[in-house]
């Protein structure tokens, strides 16, 4: 708990300044929203919501944030911005240098005018937001409401492991990657341009959920490899298919 109040005090005004942040892993990493230069960064969203101060976006930072994108440096050819982070609000124009975006813990979130505005410019313009790390029916219609505001004329159509989106890098044969906390089973849903299963994806939902979990404590002997590395390999199929297609 000290050490997250600490982190969200350095990250309140999100200053151009950047804090050091040493992870799990003993890696000293550079916390801050670095200057845009054409790599790929991992942006995390940040919002306001009913609970804690809206601090529900920062589940799992910024160790998770670090360790995606070392696995996607290392395990792909994308040029990618490994040593630090953005952390964004969805009012912030800079979401468009940016065509991943992720919310954790969206059961919580809630968007305004402006941030609905801009989150569906964004994705109408080739952009994808993962939404990750929330559980039950209260909390995806919580998320399902604000994305209501975002694209009201799409509905969530549920894909399973036949869809490329699980083997843009691996080819996954089976989705087996429990919550690591929660007995509920997985299930991942998605809204697409025309409602078509076949055409661009425009949101991604891990609903039952929480593989950034797995991100965060992946060198902890706690957490089984095999559902680590199945963790991993789901977060870079979406983040090099958002890219491709």
């Amino acid at each position: 708990m000290v050490r997250e109040v600490l982190l969200l005090t350095a990250l309140a005004s999100l200053a151009p300044a950047q804090t050091i942040y040493r992870t799990p892993d003993g890696q000293e990493r550079r916390i801050g929203n670095p200057s845009y230069d054409g790599r790929f960064v991992f942006t995390r969203i940040r919002y306001s919501g009913p609970l804690f101060g809206g601090t529900r976006w920062s589940h799992d930072y910024p160790a998770a944030d670090f360790y995606i994108s070392d696995a996607l440096d290392t395990l792909t050819r994308m040029r990618v911005n490994d040593e630090s982070t953005n952390v964004l609000t969805l009012e912030d124009d800079r979401i468009f240098d940016n065509p991943v975006l992720y919310v954790s813990e969206p059961g919580y979130w809630r968007i305004s005018d402006k941030g609905a505005a801009n989150l569906r410019l964004h994705l109408l313009k080739g952009g994808l937001v993962i939404f990750d790390d929330f559980e039950h029916q209260d909390e995806w219609d919580g998320m399902a409401a604000q994305m209501a505001k975002v694209l009201p004329e799409r509905r969530w159509i549920t894909i399973d492991v036949h869809h490329p989106i699980f083997h843009s890098v691996f080819d996954l044969k089976k989705l087996d990657v429990p919550h690591p906390t929660v007995d509920v089973e997985p299930d991942y849903r998605a809204l697409f341009v025309n409602d078509d299963p076949n055409g661009r994806m425009l949101a991604l939902a891990n609903h039952n959920c929480d593989i950034a979990e797995y991100w965060e404590w992946s060198a902890d002997e706690r957490f089984p490899v095999d559902v680590t590395s199945g963790a991993y390999e789901l977060g870079v199929n979406y983040i090099i298919y958002a890219m491709t297609h």
